[in-house]
């Protein structure tokens, strides 16, 4: 199992401090990108910022955000390596309900990426269907299934979850399911069990007994 430690930050202290913990540890972080209307609350996220002091990272940007093709260009310059967008914010509300535009927007973000030698990557809600995804599914080869309500760290892993992963895996068998939220030594068991290849931590790995982000980490790889 492949673990990716998750930077869910509300400022720009709290990013620096958790990547000086994964210093030697991790060669991957995620970072949540809040942006207050897709969720309820806005975390740190400020492209421009992160080549200050993200050097030595690989970076995957969650991008909870209602227009990700708005921003997407300005991580890409910051050095993202992989960026997730929300089907939910391809598909919901206003001119994205009319035929072909959340296809033609994710052809054109994945198009983005390839050019910056970055990989796209198409998340999902827990309460979304994931039948939804069907149209998708030859665009990228990297799913994200969130396993808890967008936005805020430490919440409950939500069981409904797992329809998802093993709905992806059985219609995309050769993709890669990343599961994020609610992340611990059961639900990572339960994640893999149905299917997935990677998760992604916060709470269970900064909150560790005795600051050991390390152990938490390589525990969560046990799995």
């Amino acid at each position: 199992m492949d673990v990716i430690p998750s930077l869910n930050c509300p400022d720009v202290e709290c990013a620096r401090e958790r990547l000086r913990a994964l210093q030697g540890v991790a060669q991957w972080v995620h970072l949540d990108v809040a942006d207050a209307r897709f969720t309820f609350n806005k975390t740190w996220g400020d492209p421009l910022s992160w080549p200050l002091f993200g050097k030595g990272f690989q970076l995957e940007v969650h991008l909870m955000v209602e227009e990700p093709e708005q921003v997407i260009e300005g991580w890409l310059n910051g050095g993202a390596t992989r960026l997730a967008v929300h089907l939910e914010a391809l598909e919901d509300a206003g001119f994205r309900a009319q035929p072909g535009k959340p296809l033609a927007l994710l052809q054109s973000m994945r198009d983005a990426c390839a050019r910056a030698g970055a990989e796209l990557v198409l998340g999902i809600n827990a309460g979304t269907a994931p039948e939804r995804l069907a149209p998708y599914l030859s665009l990228v080869e990297r799913f994200l299934v969130l396993a808890v309500h967008p936005g805020l760290a430490g919440q409950k892993f939500l069981p409904v979850s797992l329809y998802t992963i093993e709905w992806l895996r059985r219609e995309a068998p050769h993709a890669t399911i990343e599961v994020d939220g609610g992340i611990n030594l059961e639900t990572a068991g339960q994640v893999k069990a149905v299917g997935a290849d990677t998760v992604v931590a916060a709470s269970f790995v900064f909150g560790a007994k005795g600051g050991d982000v390390a152990g938490a980490l390589k525990a969560l790889a046990q799995v």
